[in-house]
Order: C-alpha cells, then structure tokens, then sequence
C-alpha cells in the first residue's frame, strides 16, 4: 500500500471514530444507558481514536509502517467487537475483544524491539 493510501486510511479511520463517538455520545446514549453497555462504546472509541492517531503517525514516516496493519487489526477487532457488543448485547462477542487487544500489543512491541539507527545528526 502506498503511503497516500496509508494516510487516507488513517483519515478515515478517525473520520470513523469521531462519528461513532458522537452518535453514541448523542444518538445512542440512552439506549447504551439502558443495556449497560455505555462504557462498551466508550473504550471502543477511546482506543479507536487513539491508535488512528498512531495509523496517522506512521503513515506520515518514510519507510516501512511498523506496526501500521497491527493497530488496524486492532481496531477492527477490538473497537469493531466492542461496538458490536455493545449494539447487539451479545456477550460473546466479547470473547474476540482481547485478539484486539493482543494485535495492538503487537504494534506496540515492534516499536519497542525495533532496531534501528538514528537518523544522520539526531541527537538522542
């Protein structure tokens, strides 16, 4: 994937965050209220929006997106069954969340066992 295309995913990614956490802020409160599930919705999004932020980051880097298709797992399955928990009520579909959870892990790690030199003149 280019990384055009990277950076257009990751736009959509939080176009998608935002507009889920405002319709269930506004259009699905109460009824989030009444299944108990608001809090469902809420991590959904928090890490939904938090890891499109990383997406973002990474596809604005020259090179390879590390981590990149990681955290878009990890979005898609763990914001994606939280969402769906919290809809349908299904509790289990709560049983995939923590796949999610393993896959941004994984994004994470890559960047903390990453080995690289610094870049010509860093100072770090």
């Amino acid at each position: 994937m280019s990384s055009t295309a990277r950076i257009r995913l990751a736009a959509l990614v939080l176009f998608l965050g935002i507009a889920l956490g405002a319709f269930g802020a506004h259009g699905l409160a109460d009824r989030l209220e009444e299944t108990g599930r608001l809090d469902n919705w809420e991590t959904a999004t928090h890490y939904h929006l938090l890891h499109g932020l990383a997406l973002f980051v990474l596809a604005m880097l020259p090179g390879r997106p590390l981590g990149y298709y990681w955290f878009l797992a990890g979005i898609i399955i763990f914001s994606g069954s939280l969402y769906a928990l919290a809809l349908t009520d299904l509790s289990r579909l709560g049983a995939i969340t923590p796949i999610g959870g393993i896959s941004f892990l994984i994004g994470w790690a890559r960047w903390i066992f990453h080995r690289s030199s610094p870049p010509a003149g860093a100072d770090l």
